[in-house]
Parts: C-alpha cells; structure tokens; sequence
C-alpha cells in the first residue's frame, strides 16, 4: 500500500501541522531543496525576515502564551537548520529557542495543557502543538551536541502535552481531529500505544462530511483545520482512506472562493459566518494535494492562491519549516488545467447557490438553522443574496419588517423553479387566551417557556394557552439570472401597513450616486426612486428602481438583538428601500 505523505500549511491565526517523511538533508548537511528554486528562495528570504523580527521581539520578555510561539520556535529551528540561510547554525539563535521551550514549560498545567484564551485548554494547546512538532521533528535530524538542551526541553514539553492529549476533552467537532493529529504527531515522535488508542476512540465517533463536501461546522475556518488533521493521521498511521473528506472538501471549497480569493462563509454555522476570511491558508493544502494526486486542478488553484494579495505574509513567511519537514512539497506540481470560471452551483445541503460569470460572481443564501438561536454553531445570517463586479462589491442583501420585532428575513431554504431560486419565509404571531382550568396554578407560577413564536420567553406556559388574533406575513423573495447580472423580486403580503425595508450594503471606499443621505446616521442613504450607482476603481453596480415611504430603521434587526442592545450592523456604505405591505417590488442588480 502507498504510503500517505502528510500534507502542512501554513496557518497563523488558527495552526498548522506537517511531520517529516523523509529527511531535509543529504549527509553533508546540504538541503535536499536545489539551490535554485525560486519559490523556496522565497521562502527563504521571507524566513530570514521573519526571524528579523522574531529576535527583536524575544530580547524582551515574553509575557503571554499565544500561538504564534509555536510558529516562532519553528522559524528559528529552520533558519539554524537551512544551509542557505543567513542565520545557518548561527548559535545565536539557540538560546532564543529554549527561551521560548522553558517559557511553555513554565505556563503548563499540572495535566499538561496551556491557557491559550480557553483555561486549561487540550485542543488549544493541540494547536500550539503542530509547528512545535514539526521543528522537533528536523532538529531531531542534526546530531550538534549544541542542540541536546532544545531537544530536551522539546521533549519534556511535548510528552506532557501527550498526557493532556490523551485524557482531555473538547468543545466543537473540530477539536477531536485537531487533537487527534496532535496525538499521531506525538506519537511518530515518541511512539506509545496510549497515543493511538486514544485516537481510535474519538473515531469510534465516525467523522461526517455531507454529500457536497462540507463538515458539521459548514466553516471555510475549520473545514481547513480538518483538512489538515486529516492528512497527518492518514500518513501517520497508514490510514489513507481519510483522504477522500479531504479531497470532497477541497472541491467545494474552490466554489467559495471569490476573484480577489476571499472566500464566501455565509453559510457557516460558526464566527465566521459574519467575517471576511481569505483562501491563503489553504495553500499548502492545494499544493500538498495536487502534488500527491497529481491533480492538475489542485495545482491552478494553488497558482491562484500565490497571487493573492497577502501571500508573501501570510505563506511564505511561516512556511520554511514546513517545506523541511516535508520534501514532497518542494516537487513541481503537475501542469495545472484552466479552472472554471463559468457556473452555476445549487448546494441542497445548506441551500447556497453560486454563481460566477468571470469576474462576476454572485451568492444566494436560504440555510438558517430554524428556529433561530443566535449562538455559536448555528447558523444565523440573513444576508441572503451579495454580488462582486470586479472591485465592485455589494457585501449583502436583506430584508426586514417591523412586524413584532421579528427583524431580519431568513428563508426556510431554497427552491429551485426553472432558472429561479424562490426564498420564503412565513411568520404567524398570535395573541394568547387564558389557560384552560385544568392548566391554571393556585400560586400563579407558571413555566418559564418560549413562546410558539419563538420570538420571546416568559413565565406563561404558552404551549397550553389557546391562541387568537393570529397575524401573519409571508414574504417571498425570487432571485432570476439575467443577462448582465440578477432580478431579485419582493412580495410581502398578509398583515396591511407592516413596513418593510431591503437593505443593501457595499464595500466601504466606494462611491454612492443619486442618493438622499440619512443625515442622523453616518453611511445611511436612501434609493427613493430611479436607479442607483455604486463604483470603486473602475467598476460600476447598477440597481433600482428606488422605492420609499419611510425612514423607521430603529429595530430592523429584531428583538433577539435588540433586547441586549446588540446590532448585525455591517461595516460599509448602507443603502435602504422602503415600503408597506402588501408590498411587490423588483429589484434589478447589474
């Protein structure tokens, strides 16, 4: 059976992982990277820059356990290591690493793990783990008696983390693949049953992935992080059945990437799904991937991700170690194949649509977990449509009512009819009777309860009162292709002189056309009639025709919000339409 080479990426704000398959040096100590390669001179350079700032910021004392110290200590490992480096077995840098070795040793807890934001944390310290990993692992190829005390102060730290490891618990789904790679690491290191064992029983779980390739999390943050703990274990322990989830993810993830590579979360279920988050950190996985399978679409996604804006800091700069730890990804990736640029892509699952024509995309979103509860792990958008022209970019589309503060518009998912993507969402809000007899307490102390609205809790058992006065509004938003860009078709209809409003808000540096300004409130405008412009650089979006017949944005994000004095204001330039019910409007996006 073909042995599985672990895939590494880089990672800065949430970790990377990578362990050595074969060993970076020749017997002379010479890289087995050529001299020549541009990209790992690249790396190089970006290494030495980084260790720059790395030796400038360890002359003070180090006052916090944060991440990046994994990564720290795994730049200065290599750039000692590399033999073209400027730092090249330069002995200066060997204090430096056991600094930061005895300080993580210092911070750990009794049971081995460290205080990384959550207390006492083993998926946290999991994380700081994978690049401490991968620097042990190539320093443990280079026999200077100079390095015996780093070695050693890995050792210890690594092997008490092992314990944590092997006895601690969770939180989200992701943590028990990150801590199980973390285990397979440890393990290829210093191997003991314990570790292994421990990793079969959070398998035992069984890992979920759906069928178009996205983990329970539905999140471009940790679809990644899966990814990457999925590769280590199938190398590590000769599993490689684990990298059919990666390649099904890697497939859908091209289809969230945007033109500028910018990635679409709408639809996550976790932070994210309200942050813009960047296809840079896939890029070794891409690589990796594209390498192995001899992929040539892996490898144009890959030369796309390398010209993304922030490549050369987010990549290059935290990814020598891994290059030296894992030789495959020196290799040429295979020819790569022009990726598609043209489609159209209706994901049932989480009820996302995706549209690219070039450099024209467009996203329509109906997966809102129902009822909704705004908490971490659920998913709670409503921006449900959002559109880029270029530089051009409306952020998102919404919908709102004030009707008894329900706020936002969320679909209860996405139908599809001919060439249209139909969203609907009906609410009905009763008034409620008394009790029945047989219901009713002498004391008065009825169950604290959500009411059947879901809109609010109290201390009335409404499940068991009769309900009357039922009002009810159902709105229906139509999305339909066109030839130059979307109709996006409004109908809200049941209760009479609800107000309604579509808000729409653009990337922030842009400039507005034909708007009245909304003087109480800084980039408020409204579209009153007529059609709108919106350009940055050399890119336009027209939309229109306006609609207005009120001003009242107080409340438009419900009373789950507004009861704690929270907002789902969006950073950027809001442009607002109005109206009452019974309310059609058309909306043309081009």
């Amino acid at each position: 059976m073909k042995k599985i080479t672990r895939n590494t990426f880089v990672k800065q704000a949430v970790g990377l992982g990578s362990i050595l398959l074969f060993k970076p040096f020749d017997s002379k100590g010479n890289s087995l990277f050529h001299a020549n390669n541009d990209f790992y001179k690249r790396l190089v350079a970006a290494n030495t820059k980084e260790v720059g700032k790395i030796i400038k910021n360890l002359s003070k004392d180090i006052e916090e356990v944060v991440r990046q110290l994994g990564y720290d200590y795994a730049n200065l490992v290599s750039a000692y290591l590399e033999p073209t480096s400027n730092f090249h077995q330069n002995a200066d840098l060997i204090p430096l690493m056991e600094k930061i070795m005895r300080f993580l040793i210092k911070e750990q807890k009794a049971d081995g793990t460290l205080t990384i934001g959550n207390f006492d944390s083993p998926p946290d310290t999991a994380f700081i783990l994978e690049p401490i990993c991968a620097a042990t692992t190539i320093l443990q190829e280079d026999k200077n008696p100079k390095l015996d005390t780093i070695k050693a102060l890995a050792k210890t730290f690594i092997l008490k983390v092992g314990d944590a490891l092997t006895e601690g618990g969770i939180h989200t789904p992701n943590h028990r693949w990150v801590i199980s790679a973390g285990l397979a690491q440890i393990n290829h290191l210093y191997p003991n049953k314990k570790y292994v064992k421990r990793i079969d029983e959070w398998f035992s779980e069984n890992l979920y992935i759906d069928s178009e390739g996205h983990y329970l999390e539905r999140s471009m943050i940790y679809s990644e992080v899966i990814d990457r703990a999925l590769i280590i274990i199938a190398r590590l322990l000769n599993r490689p059945k684990l990298l059919e989830p990666v390649r099904k993810n890697l497939e859908r993830v091209y289809y969230h990437i945007e033109p500028n590579g910018e990635t679409v979360t709408v639809d996550s279920r976790r932070q994210d799904q309200y942050r813009i988050w960047n296809s840079l950190l896939y890029y070794v996985l891409y690589r990796y991937m594209a390498i192995w399978d001899k992929n040539p679409t892996y490898a144009a996604i890959a030369n796309f991700i390398e010209k993304t804006d922030g490549f050369e800091e987010k990549v290059t700069s935290q990814s020598l170690f891994w290059f030296l730890e894992t030789p495959l990804l020196k290799q040429d990736m295979p020819s790569p194949t022009p990726l598609n640029t043209q489609y159209e892509r209706f994901f049932k699952e989480s009820n996302l649509v995706r549209f690219r024509r070039n450099d024209l995309t467009a996203t329509v979103f109906g997966g809102t977990d129902m009822p909704l509860v705004i908490a971490s792990g659920r998913s709670s958008n409503p921006n449900f449509f959002s559109f880029r022209k270029g530089e051009a970019i409306l952020k998102h589309i919404r919908f709102s009512k004030d009707f008894f503060s329900t706020g936002y518009f969320r679909s209860n998912g996405i139908k599809k009819e001919g060439n249209k993507y139909i969203l609907i969402q009906k609410i009905d809000v009763p008034y409620y009777q008394p009790l029945p007899n047989n219901k009713k307490r002498k004391d008065g102390d009825y169950k604290h309860s959500e009411s059947i609205d879901h809109r609010f809790w109290n201390k009335m058992d409404f499940e068991n009162r009769p309900v009357s006065n039922v009002k009810t509004i159902e709105t229906t938003i139509t999305i339909q292709e066109t030839k130059n860009g979307f109709d996006i078709d409004f109908q809200a209809l049941g209760t009479e002189g609800v107000e309604v409003t579509i808000e729409l808000c653009y990337k922030e540096g842009g400039k507005l056309s034909d708007m009245k300004t909304f003087d109480s409130q800084p980039n408020n405008y409204f579209l009153q009639n007529g059609i709108g412009l919106y350009t940055f650089g050399k890119d336009t979006i027209t939309f229109g025709n306006g609609t207005y017949s009120h001003n009242r944005l107080r409340g438009i994000d419900g009373e789950v919000y507004s009861t704690h004095f929270g907002t789902l204001r969006t950073q950027g330039m809001t442009v607002y339409l109005t109206g009452k019910t019974p309310f059609k409007h058309t909306l043309t996006i081009s």
